[in-house]
Formats: C-alpha cells, sequence, structure tokens
C-alpha cells in the first residue's frame, strides 16, 4: 500500500507538493469536515433528509479532486461532498439537494460535476461514458467517479470496469474503501485479496494507496489522471480508508464494530496527520487552527443559510423546468395544478 505520510505525521518520501498546497488543501479538509458536522446537526433538528457521512475520508476526497483540472469530470455517490465541492459544485446547492430541493442537482454552468448519484454503482456507467465521449471529440479532459467497497458488488461495477478496459477510456475509477458497506465489512465483501487487484481483470493498474494519507493520495490520482490524459486508459484506485461516522444518520455502527476498532481508527485521523507534519515545519499554530476553523464554520453556515433562504419554486416552474418542450401530458398535468 502506497504510504507518504504516516499517521504520525512523518514523512516517508518525497512529498507530491510544497507546503504552501499543503496549507492549503489543509484548509479544504476543515471546511469538509465542518460541512459534514454541520449536515449531521442539521438531519437531526429535521432540517435536512437522512445525511451520509465521510467523516475521517476528507484526505481521500480533498487529496484526489485536487488533481483535476476545471473541465475534468467528477462523478460521485451521496458521500462524495467534499470531491464535488472541491471541483466547483458550491456548498449550498449539496445542502439544498439534501432538503429534498431538486434545484441542488442542478451544478452551475461551466462546473463539470454530476449531482450526487443516490443508486449505489450506477454512477460509475455515467463516468465511463464521459470520458468515452471526451475521447471521441478528441478533447483531453478526463473523468473520475467515486465509490464505495460497497459499489464493487454490483454489476454496475463490472460493467463499466469492463467499457473502460476494451474502449481504453481516460476514467480513474477511485475506491474510498472505508471498511464497511453500511455494516458488512469488507473482509465478507470480497475474496480478493484487495479491491486494487480486481483490476487486473480489466486490463488496468490497480494502486491501493492509504486513503487517510493526503500525499499518497495525491500522487497516486496524479500519475492515474495523467495516464488516463495521455490516452493510456483507466486506473483503478483503492483507497484504504475508515468512516469514523455511522453510515447514514439512521444508522447505529455500534451494532456491527466495537468501541475499541473506532478509537484506533481515531489515531489515525487525516486531519491530525497533516497537522502534525505542518506542526514539524513550523507551518501550524493555534491562532492559525482557530481561524481555518471558524472561517470553515462561517463559509458553511452561510451556505445552510443560503440554501434555507431560497423561495420554494411554483408548480409552474416546476413543470416549466421538465423539458424544452413539453409534452401533452406535462401540459395537461400544469393545467390541472393551476386550478
Amino acid at each position: 500500500m502506497l504510504q507518504l505520510l504516516n499517521p504520525n505525521g512523518e514523512l516517508l518520501g518525497e512529498p507530491p507538493f510544497d507546503l504552501d498546497l499543503t496549507r492549503r488543501l489543509y484548509r479544504a479538509m476543515h471546511q469538509a469536515r465542518a460541512y459534514d458536522t454541520k449536515s449531521t446537526a442539521l438531519q437531526k433538528q429535521g432540517r435536512l433528509a437522512t445525511y451520509s457521512g465521510f467523516l475521517g475520508q476528507e484526505a481521500a476526497q480533498v487529496g484526489s479532486a485536487a488533481t483535476l483540472a476545471p473541465d475534468d469530470w467528477l462523478v460521485g455517490s451521496y458521500r462524495d461532498a467534499a470531491a464535488m465541492w472541491m471541483q466547483g459544485y458550491p456548498w449550498e446547492l449539496l445542502v439544498l439537494g439534501r432538503t429534498g430541493d431538486e434545484r441542488g442537482g442542478r451544478p452551475p454552468e461551466h462546473v463539470s460535476v454530476l449531482p450526487p448519484s443516490i443508486t449505489v454503482g450506477g454512477h460509475m456507467i455515467h463516468a465511463v461514458g464521459l470520458a468515452w465521449a471526451s475521447q471521441l471529440q478528441g478533447k483531453r479532459n478526463i473523468a473520475i467517479t467515486y465509490f464505495g467497497d460497497g459499489a464493487t458488488s454490483e454489476g454496475d461495477f463490472h460493467e463499466a470496469m469492463n467499457f473502460a478496459g476494451v474502449y481504453n477510456t481516460g476514467t480513474v475509477f477511485f475506491c474510498q474503501n472505508n471498511g464497511y458497506a453500511i455494516s458488512l465489512p469488507t473482509s465478507e465483501q470480497t475474496a480478493s485479496e484487495s479491491i486494487a487487484i480486481k483490476a487486473e481483470a480489466y486490463g488496468m493498474p490497480g494502486v491501493q494507496v492509504d486513503g487517510n494519507d493526503l500525499m499518497a493520495v495525491y500522487q497516486a490520482t496524479q500519475e492515474a489522471v495523467d495516464r488516463a490524459r495521455s490516452g493510456r486508459g483507466p486506473t483503478l484506485i483503492e483507497a484504504v480508508t475508515y468512516r469514523l461516522g455511522p453510515h447514514t444518520t439512521n444508522d447505529d455502527p455500534s451494532r456491527y464494530r466495537t468501541k475499541e476498532e473506532e478509537e484506533q481508527a481515531w489515531q489515525r485521523d487525516p486531519l491530525v496527520r497533516v497537522q502534525t507534519y505542518l506542526e514539524a515545519h513550523d507551518q501550524w499554530n493555534q491562532d492559525w487552527q482557530d481561524k481555518i476553523e471558524a472561517d470553515a464554520m462561517r463559509d458553511i453556515e452561510r451556505a445552510v443559510e443560503m440554501a434555507e433562504g431560497l423561495v420554494a419554486p411554483t408548480a409552474e416552474e416546476m413543470f416549466g423546468s421538465m423539458f424544452a418542450q413539453p409534452t401533452s401530458a406535462l401540459d395537461r398535468q400544469a393545467a390541472e395544478a393551476a386550478l
């Protein structure tokens, strides 16, 4: 497993970026954690629908998305808000979508990110299609798709990997193996020695990386992105991480994992790892820490305020946004709703 920054914050090889970018990505990880913390609280207050947290997976998402060009496609799941935000999807739309408002699923113009997929595994096929389309058009932008270890048991995973391998598409498959598919541990998810090794069956490289190591994730993804962009085909990355929270806000992880296991996982907190590294290089102090945490929470609070402050759409607006040319059935339903 590729590792550059160990849990003690010690560098094991050449860093893939300088201290300035390390600080910026550390700030981004705190933004992601602030969003996750706030969203969990909002759901418990009844202001969001069921929420799927990514506490502990910040390095995997921030580190990988940081390698993308602005026009590269990102296709994620319901647990990939941090990666989506890194590629331009605003926090307020991510919050809005969780309230059940469909307008949250409409990314701004020129943001190459699909709305979060709720269907497990189905979105990987879309990423392959986007990469193939770019290839046919002679463009250099690639597509990255995020999914969990549970999604590798879906038929869509096989179809997407097989098509990408056969047609040599510029696709990066990024699996966040967080230890559990809801309550099913990885050891019962697959008989393979790893998820990364599955890439061999599809004729592409497979890389296993420490998903809590910001630097290793960045390096592995950058190599995969470069490979895809140069026309050398897809890559499967398995980022071994840990979901520190529940599967969703409706889940009770104490039913399937021990307190001792969770305590050990907290010792591998990706944010603490980077903080320790920065501190050792005189790039961290408590005042700066307090500021970035305050800035992060301010930004998230502002996003929530914007999402909750939107005026609810009228029936006319909802029907009018379905198709450029409405069908007769929609016209009839719109007329009935107007009564």
